[in-house]
């Protein structure tokens, strides 16, 4: 036997509905319920994501910073005048 015709003979799953017609308040229902999970899962992934942008933001601007006074550093000419 195939793999399709093996798969054709197994139990309808729990997700399918064993008695009557889908009507559209099963489809709401369950549009509904996929959307409600999706959406408590991408707040609470929204608050992770924007902490970390805030401190790979700030360890950007303080590397930048440290850089630009190393740069400064390295380019400045020390000029020093003396009295005699």
């Amino acid at each position: 036997m195939s793999r399709v015709a093996a798969s054709a003979r197994q139990e309808p799953s729990e997700a399918s509905p064993a008695t009557g017609p889908i009507t559209r308040d099963d489809i709401e229902a369950k549009l509904r319920q996929v959307y409600d999970g999706a959406h408590d899962q991408v707040a609470s992934t929204r608050t992770t994501l924007v902490s970390v942008a805030a401190v790979v933001g700030a360890l950007l601007v303080l590397i930048v910073f440290l850089l630009g006074i190393r740069g400064g550093k390295k380019r400045t000419t020390i000029v020093e005048i003396k009295r005699v």
